[in-house]
């Protein structure tokens, strides 16, 4: 007689098995006895099906993955107890009657167990059993449900997909080293970017990215790896060989390597993150300088009135011809200073700009101020920039240069050059005025001059402090003078 089991033994030795294919419990054959003591008598999930009719018996473990179906399945027909899954399970068990095993590690059913659809997983070997001569009689099945081991591998993998999409769409770049050799194990598109997407995946940093080697920044992973002390530091400067060809350029980062651990504590490797702040800073700067130049301008601004009003009273025929014109000239004074405020409505124009300046630094009257150029388009950006350089070329042109004789001019041109037509260039040049000294210091003007164009990528300037007058050249690339920003 069979012993133990536990519930399902019970069951089992209560059961009244005379009223089933299989027959009294003595009758059976050797094979089911002994299929019988075995499976009661283990933990694991366990089954077997037996005779034409598929009589299902199952232990414990099995019970446990049959739901609300237990303990009524318990002695009857297979298909009785998987009915909603029979499509699924009929092709394996006739397989299994017809002498062929099955197994596999993962399959995946839904079930209605326990009176609602549910996803399940399981794994399982299906083993025909057969007596002596070869005839098939049954089959057993050893199984184990892992469906709560998928749901959490899946979502596990959810959530390392969610952090792979976080690292993805961070603003900065983002890689992770491995190992005491800071083995590159991942990195994401703004780190290939920054770096000039370069092969590093599997390589050590002092291999991939060979030019930090020299500037010190492995002996830093070296530290941060050996103390577990973040690093972190702002406006760092660091050459990269980012070109197609090597190309070195200088980048201005904000950099942090953070140790990272595994379970047992003990440092694995670092995430490296690293911002490039270059753009950011230069434009930072060139505010700055602007700023500074407003702040001078905005000092200057009761001087330039006064000036402006004692110029108008001195000329005009009489008191209302002068109220006229030092109302217009105000207001002109006023456009320029909120155009200069605002860095341009998104719609400038250099012709427009031009004449802003002649109106306040010119004599409609008797003409000094030479222009020629077409009337392009201009971003709100570089033409603050622009605005800037301008008054301060003329105010320069003013004091000392050439217009501060009466026989003095300015010839101002600008256009579209370059082989492709992708610069945009101007020129001033000023002549008849008193000789040209090369000034001994920079002034803030000068500086603001030298900064060139605001938006631009590539913007060169160039001064020339010939004897005859004084020359200035600006050349910036087009597409970024015309941007919108």
């Amino acid at each position: 007689m069979i012993l133990g089991g536990g519930e399902c033994g019970r069951l089992f030795r209560n059961f009244e098995w005379s009223s089933t294919s299989l027959g009294p419990y003595e009758s059976w054959p050797s094979e089911l006895r002994t299929l019988t003591s075995v499976m009661l008598g283990s933990l694991q999930p366990m089954l077997i099906v037996w005779g034409p009719d598929q009589i299902t018996l199952y232990n414990e473990g099995y019970a446990q993955m049959c739901g609300n179906r237990h303990p009524a399945a318990f002695g009857h027909p297979f298909r009785d107890l998987w009915f909603d899954i029979w499509d699924q399970v009929d092709p394996i068990i006739t397989a299994a009657y017809a002498g062929q095993g099955t197994s596999m590690d993962d399959i995946q059913f839904t079930m209605y167990r326990k009176g609602y659809p549910e996803e399940t997983h399981f794994s399982f070997s299906y083993t025909p059993v057969r007596d002596p001569w070869g005839t098939v009689l049954g089959m057993f099945c050893a199984c184990s449900e892992i469906t709560a081991e998928v749901l959490m591998r899946r979502e596990q993998q959810t959530i390392r997909e969610r952090f792979m999409q976080v690292f993805e769409l961070s603003q900065g770049g983002i890689a992770m080293l491995s190992g005491r050799n800071h083995v590159f194990d991942y990195a994401n598109e703004q780190y290939y970017a920054m770096i000039g997407n370069r092969d590093i995946i599997g390589k050590p940093v002092a291999d991939a990215v060979s030019e930090v080697v020299r500037q010190g920044y492995i002996d830093i992973l070296d530290g941060v790896y050996r103390t577990g002390e973040p690093y972190v530091a702002k406006n760092v400067e660091i050459e990269l060989n980012r070109g197609p060809d090597g190309e070195k350029q200088n980048r201005v980062i904000d950099l942090a390597y953070q140790p990272m651990r595994d379970p047992d504590g003990r440092i694995g490797g670092i995430l490296v993150q690293a911002l490039d702040v270059t753009e950011m800073r230069a434009d930072e700067q060139h505010r700055e300088l602007l700023s500074h130049e407003l702040g001078h301008r905005l000092k200057n601004q009761l001087a330039m009135v006064q000036a402006i009003a004692s110029q108008t009273l001195r000329s005009a025929p009489d008191m209302q011809t002068a109220r006229r014109t030092l109302s217009d000239r105000i207001g002109v004074l006023s456009y320029a200073h909120d155009a200069i405020i605002k860095g341009g409505n998104g719609s400038s124009r250099v012709g427009d700009l031009v004449a802003q300046m002649i109106s306040l630094h010119d004599d409609p009257n008797a003409p000094r101020i030479s222009t020629s150029g077409p009337n392009l388009k201009i971003g709100s950006r570089s033409s603050l920039s622009l605005s800037l350089i301008l008054h301060e070329l003329a105010t320069n042109a003013l004091k000392h240069g050439a217009l501060s004789v009466p026989e003095g001019r300015v010839n101002l041109t600008w256009g579209v050059m370059g082989p492709h037509q992708d610069r945009f260039d101007l020129v001033w040049r000023e002549s008849g005025g008193p000789p040209v000294i090369s000034p001994v210091s920079e002034s803030s003007g000068t500086r603001l001059i030298k900064a060139g164009l605001a938006g631009t990528a590539d913007c060169k300037v160039e001064f020339t402090y010939a004897p005859e007058g004084f020359n200035l050249i600006i050349s910036a690339e087009l597409a970024g003078f015309q941007q919108e920003h």
